[in-house]
């Protein structure tokens, strides 16, 4: 008999196969590098990440709608929104710039509403990471800790009727390869929209 693809397989493929346009397949090749550099050094090179930024624009510049472009106007919205969504993170020291300018130029390639669902799901993945990580190096009482400290102080601070901002903690739990995350947001991201 003539093999048959089951039908829940079919179903996760195809979005994949559609949304395969050449800033996608782009995107897919740039993310991979980021995560292969991030895990060997932790720092993603600026050359890839300004690269591929360029890369996006350009592409989305001048492809049309059918052939996978957003639009010059989009890609770079999605460029400015992915940088502030990320930024915040780094001011608060959670973040490196390079995992910011990271989903800066992820927000290149796919646009400003799409980044929105790619960073929820960079932030939920990189969550689950990091307890992982932590679980697996036996940091995860300290991450815990450092996380209700946080929660605590800011608290505190808000009841008493100061600021309520929440500081970075005094002992650093590690240092966590998030390019993993943004790469698996976006790839769930490209999931999400085409379910």
């Amino acid at each position: 008999p003539p093999c048959r693809i089951p039908p829940p397989i079919v179903a996760l493929v195809m979005p994949l196969l559609l949304a395969i346009s050449l800033p996608a397949l782009l995107l897919c090749i740039l993310l991979t590098g980021a995560v292969w550099h991030d895990l060997r050094s932790r720092r993603i090179p600026n050359g890839l990440v300004f690269g591929g930024a360029l890369a996006a624009l350009l592409l989305h510049a001048v492809l049309t709608p059918g052939a996978g472009g957003l639009g010059l106007p989009a890609a770079l919205g999605g460029l400015a929104l992915g940088l502030a969504l990320l930024l915040p993170m780094y001011m608060l020291r959670a973040l490196g710039a390079g995992d910011v300018k990271l989903m800066a130029m992820v927000g290149a390639f796919i646009g400003p509403q799409q980044v929105l669902a790619a960073t929820l799901l960079t932030l939920l993945a990189g969550g689950v990471l990091s307890l992982l990580v932590a679980a697996c190096t036996g940091l995860l009482r300290q991450v815990l800790a450092n996380s209700y400290r946080m929660l605590f102080h800011s608290l505190l601070r808000g009841i008493s009727g100061g600021n309520a901002r929440l500081d970075a903690p005094q002992a650093a739990s590690g240092r966590l390869p998030y390019a993993i995350a943004i790469a698996a947001g976006t790839a769930l991201s490209f999931f999400w929209s085409f379910s």
